[in-house]
């Protein structure tokens, strides 16, 4: 499936991802706890597949990446590091997604007060072979 479209919670900022999306992992890093307050589950498409329309506000949340979200309702969209992809806030994109979830990263750093028992692929840190699959 291609051609998806998402949006924050007011509508201000919309975008449409032209190209394949990679299946959602869940990440339970303290930071992406800390922002969304609660784990992030997040797919990722190439840059280059992805037109955002309004004004996303960017936040340098550490020297690698930076967190992307409406500056008028606060919706927290995307995360942008390293590598050519962009990681997209699954629970941004319309329905259907298509999508399913493929795991969990980060762990080791999870909150304590929950527990990961969906028999998914964990790591306790970061794991590349969840984080760059693609589906086509």
């Amino acid at each position: 499936m291609t051609n998806r479209s998402g949006s924050c919670l007011c509508g201000a900022v919309t975008y449409q991802v032209s190209g394949a999306l990679r299946p959602v992992v869940a990440c339970h890093c303290s930071q992406c706890r800390k922002a969304s307050g609660h784990h992030v589950a997040a797919t990722s498409a190439a840059r280059a597949d992805v037109a955002i329309v309004g004004d996303v506000t960017w936040f340098q949340s550490s020297e690698m990446a930076r967190r992307g979200f409406c500056g008028i309702c606060g919706s927290q969209l995307f995360w942008d590091g390293p590598g050519a992809n962009l990681s997209i806030f699954a629970g941004t994109l319309d329905r259907p997604t298509g999508l399913t979830l493929a795991g969990h990263i980060y762990c080791a750093d999870k909150g304590d007060y929950y527990e990961i028992e969906d028999g998914l692929p964990r790591a306790e840190g970061r794991d590349p072979a969840l984080t760059t699959m693609v589906i086509g």
